[in-house]
C-alpha cells in the first residue's frame, strides 16, 4: 500500500538529492570494503567478541527497524491514533527478561546461535527445527524489505524496479562479503544515524512551520477525537486496541530480541555478557528517539493537511479512478448523500471546507500513508529529500545486510559444523571461502524473489503474518525451555508444529479476517505452549534422550555458581 505513496515523490530528485543517495551507497560500500581484512572463521562470524555496547546497540536497533516501520509509525498515528505508541512500552517491558536471561544464558552455555541453546536444552532436532524456520522466515523477510525499497526508489527516481532491486542487493552482499559481521554492524550504526537524523529533521520541520507551534498541533490532532491513546474495549477487531498492542508487541518484542539469531549475533559479538546488556539498553533507549519522533511526525501531518486540505485532496480524488478498490464506491456514495458534488472540483471544493471528512475518506481508501511523502514534496528543501531516500534504503538495508549475515552463521554452525563436521574446510582460507560463497547464494536468493514478491499482492501484509505466524511459535519453543522442566524435546517438536499449523489457519483464515494482526502472536504463542505441554505429559512419547544437564534458566545460574563456588579459594588453612 505504501508503495503508491512513494509514486507521489516521483520526479522530485534534484542533482543535490542524487549526490545524496550516491554518496550513502558508496560510503556503504566502501565501509565493507575497508573492513574486509576478516582472515578467520571468528572475525567473520562474531567480529572477534570484540564490539563494544555502543556499537552493539545501535545495529540491534539498526537492524530490527525496517522501511516498513519508517512509514507505518507516521502513518498510523496520522490516520487513526496514537495508540500504537503502547508498542513502545510493550518493547520496553521485554527488557528485564532479554538482559537477565536471555543474554546470560547465552554467554554462560557459550553459544554461538540462539538454536544451540535448543540442542542443549532439549535435542538436536529441535535446535535444526528451529534454526530451518528462522533461514526460511528471513530469506522470504528479506525479500519483502529489498522489494519495499526498490519500490521507493524506483517511485522516487524512474529507474527500473529490477535495477533498484539487483543493485540494493549487491551493495548490501558486497559490504557484507568482504567486511563480515564487522562490516555489517558499522553500516548498522551509521544507517541508525542516517534516519534518525531524517526523522528529527522532518519533525523539527513540521512543528516550526505550524503557526502556533507544537500546542497548535496537539489541540488539532486530539479536538473532538476519542480514544487517541487507550482503547480498553476487548473487540478484537479494533485496529490498534490497548490489549491487542500490549500483549502482542511483548511476544513480538520479545521473540525478536531474545529468541531471533539477527540480535543474538550483536550479543556474542560483544566482548562479555555486560557489554551485551549495556548494548542492549542502548538500543532500547535509541527506540524512544526514533518511535516517539515519528509519531510526532504523524500529528504533525494531521495537523498541517488539516489546516491545508487542499494540499492534499488530490490523492483521494485520483484514487475514485481506481476500480481495483472496493472502498472507492463507499466514500462516492457519503460524498453525494452529503452534498458534495459529482466532478472533481466540487469534491475538492467540499473537501476544502471539510477537512475532517478529508481525512476519514483518505483513511477509508487506505491513502493515510501518502501523507509523508506529499509533505516531503512540498516542503523538504533540496538535498533533504535525498536524505529520506537514504533512509529509508539505510532501514532496509541494515535489516538485509544483517538477515544475509545471520542466515550465512546458522547454515554454518547449525548444520554443517553440527550434522556433518566433515565438510569443514581445513584451512582458514577455505573456510572464508565458503563464508563468502555462501553470503553471495543467500543474497542472490534474495534478489531473485525480490523480482517476484509483488506478484502475491499486498506483500508487506502477507511477510508480517507469515513472520508472526512462526516467530510467536520459536518463542513458545524458548519460553518453554527456559522455564518449564517438564517440557521435553518429544512435546515441543509436536506442539511447536502443532502451534504453527494453528496459527497459519488463524492468520489466513476467513473467519478471523477482521481480527487486528498483533493477536497473531498471542495465538501462536498460546497454542504452541499449550499443544506442547499437552504432548509432554503423554506417556511414552519421549524417543530422545533427555539432556544430561539441566539446561532450564535455573539449572544454568545454579550451575553457574557451583564453578565459582568451586574455583573460590577455602577459608580454612
Amino acid at each position: 500500500m505504501w508503495s503508491d505513496a512513494l509514486d507521489a515523490l516521483s520526479g522530485s530528485l534534484q542533482t543535490l538529492d542524487l549526490i545524496v543517495v550516491g554518496g550513502y551507497l558508496l560510503l556503504s560500500l566502501g565501509l565493507g570494503l575497508a573492513l574486509g581484512r576478516q582472515s578467520n572463521r571468528d572475525e567473520f562470524l562474531t567480529a572477534g567478541g570484540s564490539m563494544g555496547r555502543m556499537t552493539v546497540g545501535l545495529s540491534v536497533m539498526a537492524t530490527l527497524f525496517s522501511a516498513n516501520s519508517f512509514v507505518m509509525y507516521p502513518s498510523t498515528a496520522y490516520g487513526d491514533s496514537l495508540r500504537i505508541m503502547l508498542a513502545s512500552v510493550a518493547f520496553l517491558s521485554t527488557t528485564p527478561l532479554v538482559i537477565w536471561v536471555f543474554i546470560p544464558v547465552y554467554s554462560k552455555l557459550k553459544c554461538a546461535t540462539a538454536y544451540e541453546y535448543l540442542e542443549q536444552r532439549f535435542h538436536v532436532s529441535v535446535r535444526c527445527l528451529a534454526s530451518s524456520l528462522f533461514v526460511v522466515l528471513r530469506i522470504a523477510w528479506m525479500a519483502a524489505a529489498t522489494f519495499a525499497a526498490s519500490v521507493a526508489i524506483s517511485g522516487i527516481s524512474g529507474l527500473n524496479q529490477y535495477l533498484v532491486i539487483i543493485g540494493l542487493g549487491v551493495v548490501a552482499i558486497i559490504y557484507t562479503m568482504f567486511g563480515g559481521l564487522r562490516a555489517v554492524m558499522w553500516t548498522d550504526v551509521i544507517q541508525f544515524f542516517v534516519f534518525v537524523g531524517t526523522i528529527l529533521f522532518a519533525a523539527v520541520l513540521l512543528v516550526s512551520g505550524t503557526e502556533g507551534g507544537a500546542s497548535q498541533i496537539v489541540d488539532t490532532y486530539f479536538s473532538d477525537r476519542e480514544r487517541m491513546v487507550f482503547d480498553f474495549r476487548l473487540d478484537p477487531t479494533i485496529r490498534f486496541g490497548t490489549f491487542a498492542i500490549l500483549i502482542g508487541s511483548f511476544l513480538e518484542g520479545l521473540s525478536a530480541y531474545g529468541a531471533d539469531q539477527v540480535a543474538v549475533q550483536r550479543y556474542i559479538s560483544a566482548r562479555d555478557a555486560r557489554t551485551s546488556q549495556t548494548g542492549f539498553l542502548i538500543s532500547q533507549a535509541a527506540s524512544l528517539i526514533v518511535m516517539p519522533g515519528l509519531l510526532v511526525i504523524g500529528m504533525g501531518l494531521f495537523s498541517y493537511f488539516h489546516h491545508n486540505p487542499d494540499m492534499l485532496s488530490d490523492v483521494a480524488i485520483d484514487e475514485f479512478s481506481n476500480a481495483e478498490n472496493a472502498k472507492v464506491e463507499v466514500v462516492r456514495e457519503r460524498l453525494s448523500e452529503a452534498g458534495a458534488g459529482s466532478s472533481n472540483e466540487a469534491i475538492a471544493e467540499y473537501y476544502k471546507s471539510h477537512p475532517r471528512e478529508l481525512h476519514a475518506d483518505v483513511v477509508e481508501l487506505g491513502l493515510n500513508d501518502q501523507a509523508l511523502p506529499r509533505f516531503v514534496r512540498l516542503k523538504f528543501p533540496a538535498g533533504v529529500v535525498g536524505l529520506l531516500v537514504a533512509a529509508l534504503m539505510a532501514a532496509t538495508m541494515s535489516s538485509v545486510d544483517s538477515g544475509i549475515h545471520s542466515i550465512t552463521t546458522a547454515l554454518i554452525v547449525d548444520f554443517r559444523d553440527r550434522l556433518v563436521p566433515a565438510w569443514r574446510p581445513k584451512t582458514e582460507a577455505g573456510e572464508m571461502l565458503v563464508a563468502r560463497v555462501m553470503v553471495v547464494v543467500i543474497g542472490a536468493i534474495a534478489i531473485v524473489l525480490a523480482c517476484f514478491v509483488g506478484q502475491l499482492g499486498d506483500v508487506f501484509a502477507v511477510a508480517k503474518k507469515t513472520v508472526g505466524a512462526f516467530a510467536a511459535p520459536l518463542l513458545a519453543v524458548f519460553v518453554l525451555g527456559l522455564f518449564v522442566r517438564r517440557a521435553t524435546a518429544a512435546g515441543v517438536l509436536l506442539g511447536t508444529f502443532a502451534g504453527a499449523v494453528v496459527t497459519l489457519w488463524f492468520t489466513f483464515s476467513e473467519t478471523f479476517s477482521d481480527w487486528f494482526s498483533m493477536w497473531v502472536f498471542v495465538v501462536g504463542f498460546v497454542s504452541s505452549v499449550v499443544f506442547s505441554l499437552l504432548f509432554s505429559f503423554v506417556p511414552g512419547l519421549t524417543w530422545t534422550a533427555e539432556p544430561e544437564k539441566d539446561r532450564t534458566f535455573w539449572g544454568v545460574i545454579r550451575a553457574d555458581e557451583e564453578v565459582v563456588s568451586e574455583a573460590a579459594p577455602s577459608e580454612n588453612p
